[in-house]
């Protein structure tokens, strides 16, 4: 994977400098960061299981959409890119649930807003080097595979899926935008589901 100029920010999310990718995760600089989680209508959140190219985390299942912020960038700007990149999506109608700050490993603190979104699935063109498959899942279905540990997820993922869910996380939110979450039950979104990729087995092996 090339290498990124990406923005240096503070602890208010105040641009302080800019860096390389590489430096920034050598020298432990405070950067951003985006994801996104896609909602299929029938109510499945559409995982990617990270390519094995991958830097960090191969071949473990991840948000739809995991990017950084490049530098000058903007947060909206960075998901939209993401989607185009990884999943082949040019236009999606999403909206931020969170900024948030977290540390996601050693010498990797960052700042993040996530974002949520409906989807159709068939509309899902991977790009092979950053994406191995993606599968379609319930939230009881994603927590008893974290549970079991048969299969790898990315820390943040975790993370991320522990917040959304009300539990106890790593997530620091910095500002909760109070939209409604489109994985929590509703009753007025049961449609069939628009993901025909399938689950548990293929994301996982």
């Amino acid at each position: 994977m090339s290498d990124e100029l990406l923005d240096i920010v503070d602890d208010t999310d105040l641009v302080i400098g800019q860096e390389w990718r590489a430096v920034v995760h050598q020298r432990g600089l405070q950067h951003r960061g985006i994801h996104i989680f896609l909602v299929t209508p029938g109510g499945k959140l559409l995982v990617q299981q990270r390519s094995r190219q991958r830097e960090t985390s191969p071949l473990a299942l991840d948000c739809s959409v995991s990017e950084h912020v490049k530098a000058g960038e903007t947060y909206r700007k960075a998901a939209i890119r993401g989607l185009a990149e990884e999943m082949g999506v040019q236009a999606a109608s999403i909206h931020v649930l969170i900024k948030f700050k977290m540390d996601y490993g050693p010498n990797d603190r960052e700042i993040c807003q996530l974002y949520e979104g409906w989807i159709d699935a068939s509309r899902v063109r991977i790009d092979p080097v950053e994406v191995e498959r993606i599968g379609c899942y319930r939230l009881d279905e994603l927590e008893e595979l974290i549970r079991n540990g048969q299969v790898a997820f990315s820390g943040w993922f975790v993370q991320l899926i522990q917040w959304y869910l009300g539990k106890s996380s790593k997530v620091q939110v910095l500002k909760n935008y109070n939209k409604t979450r489109l994985l929590l039950p509703s009753t007025d979104r049961e449609h069939p589901s628009g993901c025909s990729q399938p689950t548990g087995k293929s994301a996982s092996e």
